[in-house]
């Protein structure tokens, strides 16, 4: 009978680490661990808030302050994610100064279908919109001077047609309130500010479009320094983000507070 349960608590406790073992090293998407997304404001719990009609654009993560490390920060460079197995955009950060400024006049023609963007027309009280929009994780006016993989490289134009830098946003998203932040970013720079910002696209298990993206950056001197989820929505309009489809909704709602 001591035998028994030597052996019962042995298995018991095997069966424990086991367990812990795969609880550790268990990974979800972009790279996050199991345990940094149980933190409050990590990509689970993101992925897994719903856009309530009437509500914000956006709220603030973390009390608004950024989840980064100013002293990171080293040379210019983009760090990319790879494309995951559904060929989706990952985290992308990017430690910039002002020498990765440029004009928006120097874009070409993007090619790059992101995951779920269709360029689908929909009939808003009798006007055709077309409310998606290729969205740069990091802004084409701050990637200036970085080749494809990140690289500093000086007289690069920006990155325009990079698939692991675009995910399809909506026109509001991308045109409105990602703007906000990323003018933010603009402005520290052309004060010859050092920034690390990060931008992560949240996505609900497989589906195919993001649910909304996580914005983050804070600049050297400390004076620059946000924390913000950006809601990828579009009034008057629903979407399958399984899919990337949407249809006119009348019911959807955006505050014009921000």
């Amino acid at each position: 009978m001591k035998f028994k349960r030597l052996t019962f608590f042995a298995l018991s406790f095997l069966l424990i680490l086991s367990g812990c073992s795969q609880i550790t090293s268990n990974t979800a998407n972009n790279g996050y661990s199991s345990y940094s997304m149980n933190k409050a404001g990590d990509y689970k719990t993101l992925a897994n808030k719903d856009f309530k009609s009437g509500s914000n654009p956006y709220f603030e993560v973390n009390n608004n302050q950024a989840k980064l490390d100013p002293s990171s920060w080293k040379n210019e460079h983009i760090e990319y994610s790879n494309l995951d197995q559904l060929n989706r955009a990952g985290t992308t950060t990017a430690y910039l100064s002002d020498k990765n400024l440029g004009r928006s006049e120097s874009r070409t023609e993007q090619t790059w279908r992101p995951t779920g963007w269709h360029n689908q027309p929909i009939t808003i009280n009798g006007r055709r919109v077309f409310p998606q929009n290729r969205g740069h994780l990091i802004a084409y006016t701050v990637t200036f001077s970085f080749d494809q993989n990140g690289t500093y490289v000086p007289g690069q134009l920006g990155s325009l047609n990079n698939p692991k830098n675009l995910v399809t946003q909506t026109e509001f998203s991308n045109q409105k309130t990602m703007q906000i932040f990323e003018e933010k970013v603009r402005d520290s720079l052309a004060q010859h500010k050092k920034v690390i910002y990060r931008v992560t696209p949240i996505f609900r298990g497989d589906e195919l479009m993001p649910r909304g993206i996580w914005s983050q950056a804070i600049s050297t001197d400390g004076t620059l320094n946000f924390n913000v989820y950006i809601w990828n929505v579009e009034p008057g309009i629903s979407f399958d983000y399984a899919t990337g489809r949407g249809h006119a909704d009348r019911n959807e709602r955006i505050s014009n507070k921000s």
